[in-house]
């Protein structure tokens, strides 16, 4: 189904004429990866685009209209412009559209549309640019890995770490380093000036094209005794995870259904109850977690999409990003020069190789 089905079925279900997407993933969605972020810091972009069942079209003001047409949008999309201080992006988009109709952002008169579900499953062109983004991050936060020291700070690794991805056009959301110490005592290492030490966890969520992809890698330099294993565990419950997902998603189940397989596998690996001190991913695609899968959650499980589970066993972290569908599990963030180890699902026919810690 391409997304113009996905849109029509949405539109004569909710009885509308037109809907409407300015917040940045969701802008990026439909218009095959455009940008309509200037600031950061805010929720809605430049830019609105919408569909009303015949065609999708962009409404922003004349500040942005040539830079949109000639840098982020498909040739022949129309851009319908309006002065940047006669009118807000809500008012242009009101003007411009037929009703009734919905948007993702505070439009008078207009329904609210929650997009998650709208972005579930991923067509083949998006699953394309993710394997792109996939390698690309990879690439980044390991070429800084292998460059680390003891005597680095978290700050330090931090900085290296957002210029090699924003290097290759990637955003990114989060960036965290876990020094040996923060890490035993942190599940969201946010960085500081403290010395990374015996060992250090990197974890970032990076953004292109609207998409997003998460990933870690763990080195060491002279790690404690049960860090190596402990991250295999961890890495086993990511495998779990994902075997769980992809029956589950066969078989029409919820996130719930998948958090059960994590809760066992928890078990198993002999860290019962663990999962009670970090949240453990979900899926991922035009956001970090389009959702985050709790106990009884009810979120649908859509193949293909993109799933980032992170284990934490403390003081150790799993996590990468996956392409789960029908045809298996593929690995998106991996370059394929990292060590890795073969890590079995508990309750899973299901091996697969995890990144293990580098040893520097």
């Amino acid at each position: 189904m391409t997304l113009t089905d996905r849109l029509d079925q949405y539109l004569q279900t909710a009885g509308l004429e037109a809907v409407w997407f300015a917040r940045p993933n969701s802008f990026a969605w439909l218009t095959g990866g455009g940008d309509n972020v200037v600031d950061r810091e805010g929720e809605v972009g430049v830019a609105a685009a919408g569909y009303d069942g015949d065609e999708i079209r962009v409404v922003t003001d004349n500040i942005e209209a040539p830079r949109l047409r000639d840098e982020e949008l498909d040739e022949g999309v129309p851009v319908e412009t309006v002065d940047w201080h006669a009118e807000s992006l809500a008012d242009a988009v009101a003007a411009a559209s037929p009703t009734p109709a919905a948007a993702d952002f505070d439009v008078p008169g207009f329904d609210s549309v929650d997009p998650t579900r709208l972005r579930q499953p991923l067509t083949d062109a998006q699953v394309a640019q993710y394997r792109e983004l996939g390698r690309d991050t990879a690439a980044a936060v390991e070429s800084v890995a292998r460059s680390v020291e003891p005597s680095h700070t978290e700050l330090d690794v931090t900085g290296v770490l957002r210029q090699e991805l924003e290097s290759r056009g990637i955003a990114a959301p989060v960036v965290l380093v876990g020094s040996a110490e923060r890490a035993q005592s942190y599940r969201h290492y946010t960085s500081t000036d403290t010395e990374l030490g015996d060992y250090a966890l990197m974890s970032v969520t990076a953004q292109r094209d609207g998409l997003h992809v998460s990933t870690t890698r763990s080195v060491a330099f002279d790690p404690p005794e049960w860090f190596t294993e402990r991250t295999r565990k961890a890495a086993r419950v990511e495998t779990s995870a994902l075997a769980a997902t992809r029956a589950v998603g066969q078989a029409g189940g919820t996130a719930g259904d998948v958090f059960e397989a994590i809760q066992d596998a928890y078990a198993e690996v002999g860290w019962e109850g663990e999962w009670r001190n970090h949240h453990q991913g979900g899926a991922a695609g035009f956001a970090g977690r389009e959702w985050i899968a709790t106990p009884g959650h009810g979120a649908e499980v859509a193949l293909p999409q993109g799933y980032a589970w992170n284990p934490t066993v403390a003081g150790a972290k799993s996590e990468d990003t996956h392409l789960v569908s029908d045809d298996g599990v593929e690995l998106l963030s991996s370059t394929g020069d990292w060590p890795t180890e073969t890590v079995s699902a508990v309750g899973y026919d299901l091996e697969l190789p995890r990144h293990a810690v580098l040893e520097l």
